[in-house]
Formats: structure tokens, sequence, C-alpha cells
């Protein structure tokens, strides 16, 4: 039985995966440690808090004496650190909480473990397993070779470069003290509970509320998709298969142009409302609930000025953790974005509660 710290475990990533590894591992014990900061809603793990194997925390990673005592208390054996700061316009505007979260937190969760496991409890089995991004890696042209794990850093974004800072601190503190560490870096993810700020989400709820959908520039930036549950498998299979001290780089196999994700999921609501006139009753601002606009849904899409510093093109070299650790994702593109959509229409309760503040309360 392995007992488990999760950080950021209300967040979208960090949710998914408690539930992932709870459903494939249910001897486990699972500690949520999460400040519930505007990203974070309690509501993704609502129905987790009254089961024997689950632990609540809401705290901030830079509290050290709070770490400190749930690593005590709790006997815990592994970090899996998904807690960070992690929308790149958010970062350009305001970058110092993304410097607090993503560097100084990542250093006390660090401190801790040490003095956890290798100071104190003299504990051999550890793990402390870090989540990061392909945006450490910088852009790509439409030519380049993939990322892989030997690419060079260089971070274009205030949120990249400090996710970069803490991937060397946990390099560091392996190669220093010895804590056992893995770093997994992953493409764009997307699926349940993604909060409403980012491009799927956005676009499905603007286009159900009939708002227009922003393409920054030509939209022709390419990112490579990565089904979230696909992204736990990986992490799980890092946790328990990975080297430590090793990265590995977890992708989708999807590489897509932000306009044609757009389009492709304008198709995808189009469908559903054609074959479910309670939609067009539920939505009736969607264009898509006019069925003589032949257009549908595509006919929100609007092209705004780009934004600063906006990388071209992430792709991920999924090689490594597919030789060494056999992983494979499972969802394609179109399979993974048809869940998707089908969840949010399916949890209307989850999304407007976001819009209107009230997942706060």
């Amino acid at each position: 039985m392995q007992k488990l710290l999760v950080t950021g475990a209300a967040g979208f990533i960090g949710s998914n995966f408690v539930h992932y590894w709870h459903a494939n591992n249910p001897d486990d014990r699972i500690v949520v440690l999460d400040a519930l900061t505007y990203a974070g809603n309690r509501h993704n793990i609502d129905g987790l808090m009254d089961q024997q194997w689950f632990s609540f925390y809401e705290g901030n990673i830079c509290d050290l004496a709070l770490v400190e005592s749930l690593l005590a208390e709790h006997d815990i054996d592994s970090i899996v650190h998904f807690a960070a700061e992690s929308h790149v316009d958010r970062s350009i505007t305001g970058p110092d909480a993304f410097i607090e979260t993503n560097i100084v937190g990542t250093h006390t969760l660090l401190k801790a473990a040490k003095q956890h496991w290798l100071d104190n409890t003299k504990n051999a089995e550890h793990l402390f397993h870090h989540v990061s991004t392909d945006e450490v890696y910088g852009t790509l042209s439409t030519d380049d070779p993939a990322f892989s794990e030997t690419t060079p850093y260089a971070p274009n974004s205030p949120y990249a470069a400090s996710k970069a800072a803490s991937d060397h601190l946990v390099r560091a503190y392996h190669h220093t003290y010895g804590l056992n560490v893995t770093t997994s870096n992953c493409s764009n993810n997307y699926g349940p509970y993604h909060f409403p700020e980012k491009l799927i989400p956005l676009c499905l709820l603007n286009i159900l509320n009939g708002k227009p959908l922003p393409i920054y520039g030509d939209g022709q930036q390419i990112r490579d998709w990565l089904y979230v549950d696909d992204h736990s498998r990986g992490i799980e299979l890092v946790i328990k298969q990975g080297t430590p001290g090793e990265t590995y780089n977890i992708g989708g196999n999807n590489e897509w142009t932000n306009i044609d994700v757009v389009t492709l999921l304008c198709d995808i609501v189009d469908t559903r409302f054609a074959g479910s006139p309670e939609l067009a009753a539920r939505y009736p601002d969607s264009p898509c609930a006019d069925f003589d606009n032949e257009e549908g849904a595509r006919s929100l899409i609007t092209y705004v000025d780009d934004r600063p510093g906006h990388d071209i093109r992430y792709a991920i070299n999924a090689t490594k953790i597919g030789s060494e650790l056999g992983y494979v994702p499972q969802e394609d593109f179109e399979s993974g974005l048809n869940k998707t959509a089908d969840w949010y229409l399916d949890n209307e309760n989850w999304w407007a509660s976001i819009l209107d503040g009230t997942y706060r309360s």
C-alpha cells in the first residue's frame, strides 16, 4: 500500500489523477493538499471527502511546517506534485504568483521531503514525482523534431520559466542529496474538470452561450493534445516503474493547429444539437440551436490580436516512456474531444458554478 501526498489535487489534472489512481490502486491512501486558489475547485473531489482512503487539507505548498506535519502524520512515502500556477496569459500580466508557487513552493516541498525521508525517517522507499510541462523547452518551427528529454530548455513566458526553474530544483535535490525523484513533462491536457479559461472548455461554453470563439493571430499555432486520463496513466507508469533521477515526456501523439481544434469542437457540438432537440431548448442562445444557420457553431469564430511571445508549436516525442515503460495513449484527439464535450454537456452545474463564481462558496 502506497501513501501519497498529492499537491494541487483540486485542480484540473490533479483531481483527474486522484480519481484515476484510486480506480486503479484502490488499496492506496491519498492525502491532498490544495490552496484552493482561483482554479482549485473543491467540487472536483467532493465525492471523495467521506472516503476512508482520502484526506483533504486546504493549505499552501509554501507552508513548510504544514507540509512537514502531513508527511509525518500520514507516513507519506510518495509525493505527486501538480500544484502550480499554469495559465500563460495570467503569467504575463502577473508573474509574481508564478514565481512564488512554482519555484518557492516546489522548493518548500523538496526541503520537507529531504528532511522527512533522508534526515529523519531514513526511508529509502520514497519518491518525489514532479509534474511539469513541454513549455519549458520553448517553441518549435513546423519542421523541427518534437521535444525530447534532451532538448535544451528555452522557456518563453514567465509561466514556462517558473516551471523550468522548478524542474532544475527537483533534479538538483536528486544529484546533491540523493532524493528519489522523477519528472514528467507533458503536452497540452484536455478533458473533464478543465477550468473554463483554457481553449477547449472556453470555446465549448462560448458555443453553448452564443459568445465569440477568440482565436489568437491566424490560429496556426500547433499543440500536441493529451487526454487527461492518458496523462494519469503515464504518471502511474513513471511512479511504479520509472528510474529515479530520470525525466519522461508524456504526449498524446495529437498535433493540431488551434483553429483546427476549434472547428472540430464546433462540428462535435453541432452534431450533438442536431441529435437532441433538448439541447436547443437548454441553450437557445447557441447558433447550434438555430437549424437555419448553416455555419452553426463556426459562425462564432473570431480572430483576435496574438498574445505576446506566443509559441508557434509544441510537440512531444514520447519514445522514451513508450520504449522503457510501455506507455501508449489510448485516446486519439477526436475520441477524447467527444468524451470531453459529453462530460461538459452532462455537468452543467459544475461549470455554471464557475462562471457565476459560486464554486468558491
